[in-house]
C-alpha cells in the first residue's frame, strides 16, 4: 500500500479498522488510490454514519423515550 494512503488511514483510526475488516480494500487502494473516497463512503455506511441511518437511530431513541414516559404515566395513575 502506498505510504500516503496508509498515513491517511492512520490519521483516522476508524477507516484503518474498516480496511482491516474488509481486506479487499487493501488491494483496491493499492491499485487505485483515487478509490479512497469510495472506501470512505462504504465505511460511513458500515458504521451507520450516513444521514438516513442517523435519522433512523434518532427516531428509535425518540420512540424509546416516548414509551418510557408513557410507562411512567401509567405507573403514576
Amino acid at each position: 500500500m502506498r505510504q500516503d494512503i496508509y498515513q491517511r488511514l492512520k490519521q483516522r483510526e476508524e477507516l484503518l479498522r474498516f480496511v482491516r475488516l474488509h481486506p479487499v480494500w487493501y488491494r483496491t487502494l493499492s491499485r487505485d488510490p483515487n478509490a479512497f473516497a469510495d472506501m470512505e463512503k462504504q465505511a460511513k455506511y458500515f458504521y451507520g454514519k450516513t444521514v438516513p441511518q442517523r435519522i433512523g437511530q434518532f427516531g428509535e431513541q425518540l420512540s424509546m423515550v416516548n414509551m418510557l414516559i408513557q410507562m411512567a404515566r401509567a405507573m403514576r395513575d
